[in-house]
């Protein structure tokens, strides 16, 4: 079963003088086409984090001064699935996002190895395996064990070529990815009310 993201974007302005409130801007689903990406998740909120990140906003739990639009969406789920429908609430600044290294390397190699096969134009990446039959045979694994490979690490099996990895940030959230436009419309928002006055908060369904 497979992980998804919900979420939402907002803003935080004053109305009339009064203390400012959290308002809610964009669906989330809006802007990334509900991307089922988990080097970003683990990148960003630390779903999934086979990519061995360390999270940016892992963990911090649905905003006690979410936007009444946010408020209502998740206590409508609340209804619908119960508390266990849904889980990994957390939120991140665009003052955070800004100040993103997008260059750091994850903390250690992918749990994942990396494939990849050779072609006419070169060596072709063709996906990540946490479990290849054919691999386990060569190197002696036995089913369901786990090992953690060096980095650098690169085996030859029939035409498949497996790697040990370790990716960085903008191989998780790629520069021309499913994450741009929520930049771009956080960046916007930002602009009009403040780098800490806009925010996105997400949650995971399996």
């Amino acid at each position: 079963m497979g992980t998804d993201i919900s979420g939402f974007l907002e803003y935080r302005a004053s109305q009339d003088d009064q203390e400012p409130l959290w308002y809610g801007a964009h669906g989330l689903s809006s802007l990334n086409d509900d991307v089922r990406n988990y080097d970003a998740f683990g990148c960003l909120f630390g779903v999934r984090n086979y990519a061995n990140f360390l999270p940016l906003a892992a963990g911090r739990g649905f905003p006690a001064d979410a936007s009444a639009t946010v408020s209502a969406r998740f206590s409508q789920l609340t209804e619908w699935y119960g508390e266990d429908g849904f889980h990994s609430t957390t939120w991140i600044t665009w003052a955070e996002v800004k100040a993103v290294d997008w260059n750091e390397l994850a903390e250690k190699p992918d749990s994942r190895l990396h494939q990849y096969r050779q072609t006419s134009s070169g060596l072709s990446m063709t996906g990540k395996s946490s479990w290849s039959r054919a691999f386990a045979e060569a190197v002696g694994l036995k089913v369901g064990e786990a090992r953690e490979w060096p980095e650098g690490g690169e085996w030859l099996v029939g035409d498949t070529i497996y790697r040990s990895v370790t990716i960085r940030r903008r191989d998780a959230v790629t520069e021309t990815g499913e994450w741009q436009p929520v930049w771009e419309a956080m960046k916007e928002l930002a602009e009009q009310h403040g780098d800490d006055n806009v925010r996105l908060v997400v949650w995971f369904d399996d």
